[in-house]
């Protein structure tokens, strides 16, 4: 018996060093925190909406931190590059992951087996921004706003059709929870990317699409084409007198955001400190016109507000992906 007593209060002795130490730890990384540069790991090639993001907000994190913070884009694999490097790294919070939710949310409805798992590998560390897409048509279609399309699409069955940048796209799955929610029948165009809807909706190719602000923007001031919502959940400051499709379908929202994340097992103390430096460059008037002017909104959630975020994403997505049909891929 008293050996057991012994063993026991070794153990909790060990125990109570461990959480010291752990504690000593943190403390003396928020005291020096950050003393070299931070990475942002993008799992997409430059150019596109998480790399767009990342770049602003590297360049004013940079300035308030006193260190760079370096954009590496790591295509490839569906995110598995991105989420391998990330495994590579240290856990020490100068790697962090900067993505859209699709890598969470898409991906593991797409395919069967993906060798990363969001609640397993990473934690959230700051809902970066927001970009919604707009439902813009040609001018041939006599409808002037959602509910008038929607009563053509009723009125002409398999008639109507509609493009994409890609199956499961954001686009593809907007517009296939857009159809579900009203039990429409529009038909689907594919293409590969917006490099080719875009110019198929002004060519009369299509009748519709959901799209990026920048890639319609000079459409629409020429009478190309008309915006008629958006897929946010609410209205965009970019295009006030835009409505969303959720004031016409309540708690629609497809609009595709974009965070931080860190590796699981990263110090609490780095993560804190990014969190509350994103929030602080949300709120800057220069990055808020910045990405404004790349059709992209500035919020710099919370950790919190983030995990929440994606949960909410993830449930939207796999029920658009479950009504558009779409099989998983080996």
């Amino acid at each position: 018996m008293k050996s057991i007593l012994i063993q026991r209060r070794r153990l909790l002795q060990s125990v109570a060093f461990a959480v010291a130490a752990t504690g000593a730890v943190s403390s003396a990384l928020a005291q020096g925190y950050p003393n070299r540069s931070i990475k942002f790991i993008v799992p997409y090639s430059a150019g596109g909406l998480p790399d767009t993001v990342a770049r602003i907000y590297a360049q004013r994190l940079g300035e308030r931190l006193g260190q760079p913070v370096v954009v590496d884009n790591k295509p490839g694999a569906n995110g598995v590059v991105a989420a391998q490097a990330m495994a590579s790294s240290p856990k020490d919070g100068y790697t962090f992951l900067v993505t859209d939710g699709s890598m969470f949310s898409i991906n593991p409805a797409l395919y069967k087996t993906i060798s990363y798992d969001y609640k397993r590998d990473f934690v959230p560390v700051s809902l970066a921004a927001r970009a919604p897409l707009y439902l813009a048509v040609h001018p041939k279609i006599p409808a002037n706003n959602l509910r008038e399309l929607i009563a053509l699409a009723k009125s002409k069955p398999g008639m109507l059709t509609y493009g994409s940048s890609g199956i499961g796209s954001t686009h593809h799955l907007s517009m296939e929870a857009f159809k579900a929610s009203l039990s429409l029948d529009i038909t689907h165009i594919p293409f590969k990317g917006t490099g080719q809807s875009v110019p198929a909706l002004i060519g009369g190719q299509v009748d519709m699409l959901f799209s990026a602000l920048p890639s319609l923007s000079g459409f629409v001031k020429a009478g190309q084409v008309r915006l008629i919502g958006n897929n946010a959940g609410k209205r965009s400051s970019q295009e006030p007198n835009v409505p969303t499709l959720a004031e016409v379908i309540p708690g629609f929202d497809f609009a595709p955001i974009v965070g931080v994340l860190a590796s699981t097992g990263t110090p609490q103390a780095a993560i804190d400190r990014i969190s509350a430096e994103m929030t602080a460059v949300a709120k800057q008037p220069e990055t808020i016109q910045i990405l404004s002017n790349a059709g992209i909104e500035a919020i710099g959630g919370s950790a919190s507000e983030y995990g929440r975020a994606i949960v909410d994403e993830n449930e939207r997505l796999g029920k658009a992906v479950y009504s558009a049909g779409i099989k998983q891929q080996e």
